[in-house]
């Protein structure tokens, strides 16, 4: 790819989708700076200006990959009319966009929580407000009366985010493998509604 030196926003922009695909077919750690420079027609000193290098650049990549999904879930949950709804919601979101983008999926599920230098996990900002909107929407089934009474709203939160994670990664795994999927979208939803059903009224 040709050098871009002189449009900035066409630069950060290759360098975002080329640091997305060489993360999720390599993985982070094997990735080096130059093969995403490279890959972007971009350049490491252009990388460290953007993004201060490889970590941030990764961070970036789930806040532009998140943004969108939270607001779509954002509006999917408002229109739902209890928290059970909004929960299968959610989980029909994730599907259509791990769908689309099988990257970015490989990224969320592989790559969602590394380890920093120490004992720090770094969380995307976009991840994050994900895991708020959950927790406001088991609040919200707790306040309405479709989830049973018995349960903390934070431990439920965490436990639905795994079930999900748990059956799209397995998919992620197969395909990764050249595998058939384990199940379809449809038995992906019926099992996690089945688990679903367990916590409503």
């Amino acid at each position: 790819m040709p050098l871009d030196t002189d449009n900035t926003h066409t630069s950060r922009s290759r360098l975002l989708e080329a640091g997305k695909t060489l993360f999720a077919q390599n993985g982070y750690e094997q990735t080096p700076t130059a093969a995403i420079a490279r890959e972007a027609g971009s350049s490491e000193s252009q990388l460290m200006r953007y993004y201060g290098g490889k970590a941030g650049l990764l961070e970036a990549i789930f806040d532009h990959s998140w943004a969108p999904l939270n607001q779509l879930m954002q509006s999917r949950i408002a229109a739902a009319s209890n928290a059970q709804e909004a929960l299968a919601a959610i989980l029909d979101t994730m599907v259509e966009s791990f769908t689309a983008d099988p990257e970015a999926a490989f990224l969320f599920v592989f790559e969602g929580r590394r380890v920093r230098s120490g004992a720090d996990i770094a969380l995307s900002r976009g991840f994050t407000e994900f895991q708020d909107l959950l927790r406001m929407v088991v609040s919200r089934g707790h306040r309405d009366g479709t989830l049973k009474d018995g349960y903390h709203d934070e431990a439920l939160a965490v436990a639905l985010i795994g079930a999900a994670e748990a059956l799209l990664r397995e998919r992620l795994i197969a395909r990764r493998a050249k595998q058939p999927d384990p199940f379809t979208d449809e038995e992906l939803k019926a099992v996690f509604l089945a688990l679903l059903s367990g916590l409503t009224k």
